[in-house]
């Protein structure tokens, strides 16, 4: 069963994934959707204003979502304070109601721009192919993952772990082994993908399982002694 996959992972009966930038480029649907509904706030924005833009909301505030993961915050007020701080940058401050008119704007738009990465299809289809289990742990909640995934044309991961199933997020053991158990295999024989290095590989690893780094855009991390890969196609033999 294991010889589907680079004989440099040896045996593997299980493959868990993470959803948010390895399944579905997520910042692609962010980015997207926060032009979309704030151009009219910064009409005279240049491509490399946009680029920074995104880059605060998706990168530069991840503290805000740390915080809702702790229960400090709600997810939309995380959302919120990521919002008027990518706006603040620019010099945009938004009343209450504003805020809240933004924030709905976005929160219909961007489910709508979630889509799978082209590699998606064709490791699922191999893992199909070869009766190996398969499932996505994430560091949100289930219901709003599940909508996620659907959206993105990925029905058939039907094992989904979340935030709210085991009540801690990555890298708590528990939760990535709460995966493995649906799975119903061993954690030495399961892998762990995702474009998180901490929480993905490092966290899984730690759990036991097969932690490996998707490093999508070409980070280099000098001191990552782990498994690291650029494409979901490199877990093929």
């Amino acid at each position: 069963m294991s010889s589907t996959f680079h004989a440099s992972f040896g045996t593997v009966k299980g493959v868990l994934f993470d959803i948010d930038d390895t399944l579905v480029d997520l910042e692609f649907a962010m980015t997207t959707a926060l032009r979309n509904v704030s151009e009219h706030l910064l009409p005279g924005l240049d491509q490399a204003g946009w680029e920074k833009f995104g880059r605060i909301f998706t990168h530069e505030t991840t503290h805000f979502y740390d915080r809702y993961l702790a229960g400090e915050l709600t997810f939309n007020e995380q959302r919120l304070l990521r919002g008027r701080a990518a706006l603040g940058h620019f010099g945009v401050e938004l009343s209450g109601e504003e805020s809240h008119v933004w924030l709905n704007d976005y929160a219909l738009l961007q489910p709508s721009l979630v889509r799978a990465f082209s590699d998606v299809a064709p490791i699922l289809d191999a893992l199909d192919a070869a009766g190996i289990p398969y499932g996505a742990v994430s560091n949100n909640v289930h219901d709003y993952q599940r909508v996620k995934l659907d959206s993105a044309g990925l029905e058939r991961v039907s094992v989904l772990v979340g935030t709210d199933t085991v009540g801690v997020p990555k890298p708590d053991p528990a939760i990535y082994l709460e995966g493995v158990r649906r799975l119903g295999t061993d954690p030495a024989e399961t892998l762990f993908v995702g474009d998180n290095r901490l929480l993905d590989a490092d966290g899984a690893t730690a759990a036991g399982l097969l932690g490996v780094w998707l490093n999508r855009t070409g980070e280099v991390v000098v001191d990552f002694k782990g498994t690291e890969i650029d494409s979901l196609s490199r877990l093929l033999a």
